[in-house]
């Protein structure tokens, strides 16, 4: 009785495959702009590089599991179309897709620039000093514009890194429909 109301398991492995290339791609492409425009050493770069790919598509796929439910049935379909066959019925849609990558770009740009700021911030072993040392106001200031200038390196960095990894996804994408 249990075997009649079971459900059958459906596994999109075209996409799963396809996420693991996109991992696999865009991981030593970000690495290389973390080492370069960071001065990270090739390990940390590595490291960093795989851990905000890795949790941004997990954060992604998150987000979407949650949102695919309130789709309408239209979209549903055209999705799971595009998932399972590679191809679109409804031509009206590109629109659409264009917002949506964009929109995904610039999501997966945030969450990864918080990932890697969290990061650096838990995985800094300069800041366990054993005595606390007495700063001016000058030192102070000085240390601020430092971190500020940090800060947008990072940013610049990331985004940098995000732009690079997404063409060429986009161009296997491109590559993949043809």
């Amino acid at each position: 009785m249990s075997d009649e109301l079971s459900l059958p398991i459906i596994l999109p492995i075209g996409a799963i495959f396809f996420e693991t290339l996109f991992l696999l791609t865009a991981i030593p492409i970000e690495a290389f702009v973390l080492n370069k425009w960071l001065k990270f050493d090739k390990r940390t770069s590595i490291f960093y590089a795989i851990s905000i790919n890795i949790f941004s598509s997990v954060i992604g796929w998150i987000v979407f599991f949650m949102i695919e439910p309130m789709l309408p049935i239209a979209i549903k379909a055209e999705l799971i179309n595009y998932i399972f066959f590679n191809k679109l019925k409804d031509p009206s849609i590109s629109t659409m897709l264009v917002l949506l990558s964009f929109t995904i770009f610039i999501a997966t740009f945030l969450v990864k620039f918080l990932l890697i700021k969290l990061l650096i911030i838990f995985m800094d072993e300069g800041g366990k000093k054993t005595e606390p040392e007495i700063v001016s106001s000058q030192q102070r200031s000085s240390y601020m514009n430092i971190a500020k200038l940090q800060n947008t390196s990072l940013i610049t960095a990331t985004l940098i890194a995000n732009s690079i990894s997404y063409s060429a996804i986009t161009f296997i994408m491109l590559i993949r429909s043809r």
